[in-house]
């Protein structure tokens, strides 16, 4: 992790207070920038989340999809929790936390929208960053790879139902039209260029060439996030302004569904009898967000001036402290889950 990634969080900070400065003393431009839209999409966003997205998802090499079955235990407890567990537990916590707990400390006519922030948020599993915290971890370069791109497949079919489903149960209407061109726009078109651009590299200069491409990229993708944060808070500061709270209401759930997810995880590896090579990135996977696809969702779906924009946006705020957490408690318990294994080899030996 270099310097800048590692000090995200002071950065987006950074950006949170020249957003709502901008904002407040520049609104006319901020409305200039709001209205660039075709079909409820923000082009000059697009853009944004296009160079945010597109250098992250050139590092996928859907090729080691081939590498799945040889950590079948590990990618089957990692898709359980980021599919089956993980949107589910969010939209749960949203309700209990901003739909009932803080409820009167929020704008009521924000509320559906915080949760669907929220849901937005855990509906698709983080993809660039997971390489950083599984090279922290240790963790096992095939099993990460094979894992991302399978949940990159699985996305473009399964974030749409998912997030439909849930808004559903929320009882918000559901913009269909709008949320299947958000797949399309943020998931489905930067899969196909980045594999092109992929592809055309590793042809014309292999592997040293693509490290070299992503060594450029990374900045940009970066600068493009914090440019996005930016733009959300020059819409959203005077709300931020009157009301500080809200930041730290919506971090709540979204802290104890990264803790209760990753543990989850790992305990579920351990019981499989996986080792901590796997464990430590599936648990990981499955407690991060792919925040870049939430933000440009909840822009598409809500509007800039959305209470789901401010929370795909307060997910962005505390992805990189709260993961360096995860990763130092997977690192620090290593002792203690492959004793576990090592008892329960013994075990199914003597049974043999």
């Amino acid at each position: 992790m270099s310097t800048f990634e590692r000090y995200l969080t002071v950065w987006v900070a950074l950006c949170i207070v020249a957003g709502i400065a901008l904002g407040h003393f520049f609104p006319a431009v901020f409305h200039v920038i709001g209205s660039a839209e075709i079909a409820r999409v923000n082009l000059p966003v697009a853009v944004l989340i296009w160079l945010m997205i597109i250098p992250m998802l050139v590092k996928i090499d859907f090729a080691a999809l081939s590498q799945v079955k040889e950590h079948w235990r590990g990618i089957g407890v990692t898709l359980f929790i980021n599919w089956a567990v993980k949107p589910f537990s969010m939209a749960l916590l949203g309700w209990l936390f901003i739909g009932w707990l803080f409820r009167p400390y929020l704008p009521a006519d924000q509320i559906n929208s915080y949760i669907a922030g929220l849901i937005l948020l855990a509906a698709a599993p983080c993809t660039a960053m997971v390489f950083v915290w599984s090279n922290l971890s240790d963790g096992e370069p095939h099993f990460t790879l094979s894992q991302i791109a399978l949940n990159d497949v699985i996305m473009v079919f399964a974030f749409a139902p998912i997030v439909g489903l849930l808004l559903g149960l929320s009882a918000i209407t559901v913009p269909w039209q709008t949320l299947l061109l958000s797949v399309v726009l943020y998931i489905v078109v930067p899969v196909i260029l980045a594999q092109i651009v992929r592809q055309s590299i590793m042809s014309s200069g292999g592997g040293a060439a693509l490290a070299r491409l992503l060594s450029t990229l990374q900045p940009v993708s970066l600068v493009a996030l914090l440019a996005t944060l930016v733009l959300l808070f020059g819409f959203q500061g005077e709300q931020i302004l009157t009301q500080p709270t809200i930041i730290a209401i919506l971090a709540v759930p979204i802290l104890i569904q990264v803790y209760f997810n990753s543990g989850l995880a790992y305990l579920l590896n351990r019981a499989a009898g996986e080792a901590h090579c796997v464990a430590a990135p599936s648990a990981l996977i499955g407690a991060s967000n792919f925040f870049e696809l939430a933000v440009a969702a909840a822009i598409s779906l809500f509007g800039f001036n959305s209470g789901a924009a401010l929370a795909t946006v307060v997910g962005v705020l505390i992805e990189v402290p709260v993961m360096l957490s995860v990763v130092k408690i997977v690192n620090n318990t290593r002792g203690w889950y492959e004793a576990g294994i090592t008892v329960r080899r013994r075990s199914a030996t003597k049974k043999a």
